[in-house]
């Protein structure tokens, strides 16, 4: 498949890129800075665009078969970013005729698991409240996505880890894997790439977990 990934040097962005192109996918990754891009490999495209620049993206989309995005803010000062660059993406898609799209949120910002522990309902509330500004982002970022044409689908990952891919993980379509707490940024990336051609998915947020 022809795939565009954007957030390409992001920590899940790089695992996508790196695992479309072991797969023989070919790949246009969407950078500011090539520079922080570490990932190589035959199949590779490299385009530099400015996200904030609606008219440079289009023909990063064009004629592919889907568009994955790891866009979202770094940290609280950054909060807005998923939303206002998510915009931009859904408005080159959609000029293209680029229809499925899937991206990364958070497991806060959809439905908690049927038969939650007190425990994991007190620590998901702490940390909504503590990373309120990023989550209202990625709301918002969803609710644009719903308003789109185009076949999204919005995976919403719990805490992030930095490991090796394992493939081996729980997804819960329009919910979330029971006392799933930890997922591999690695994982994530396999989810994503997998769930391109599940017509389930689509328009709908999948929590993923281990």
């Amino acid at each position: 498949m022809k795939l565009t990934v954007f957030g390409a040097t992001g920590g899940i962005g790089q695992e996508i890129v790196r695992q479309a192109l072991a797969a023989g996918h070919q790949v246009t990754a969407v950078v500011r800075d090539p520079a922080r891009l570490t990932v190589t490999g035959a199949g590779l495209e490299v385009f530099r665009a400015d996200l904030t620049d609606p008219e440079a993206l289009p023909p990063a989309v064009a004629g592919r078969d889907a568009v994955l995005s790891g866009l979202g803010a770094r940290g609280r000062k950054d909060a807005g970013v998923a939303a206002r660059l998510t915009r931009s993406v859904l408005a080159a898609m959609e000029a293209e005729g680029t229809r499925r799209l899937l991206v990364v949120s958070a497991a806060p910002v959809g439905p908690a698991p049927e038969g939650d522990t007190a425990i994991d309902r007190a620590t998901r509330g702490l940390v909504s409240r503590l990373l309120k500004d990023i989550y209202a982002d990625l709301k918002a970022m969803e609710d644009e996505l719903a308003r789109s044409a185009t076949d999204w689908t919005v995976v919403r990952p719990p805490r992030l880890q930095n490991k090796p891919v394992t493939g081996s993980y729980r997804t819960v379509v329009g919910g979330f894997p029971l006392k799933g707490r930890f997922i591999g940024r690695a994982d994530v990336a396999h989810a994503m790439l997998a769930m391109i051609d599940d017509p389930g998915t689509v328009k709908q947020g999948v929590g993923v977990a281990y």
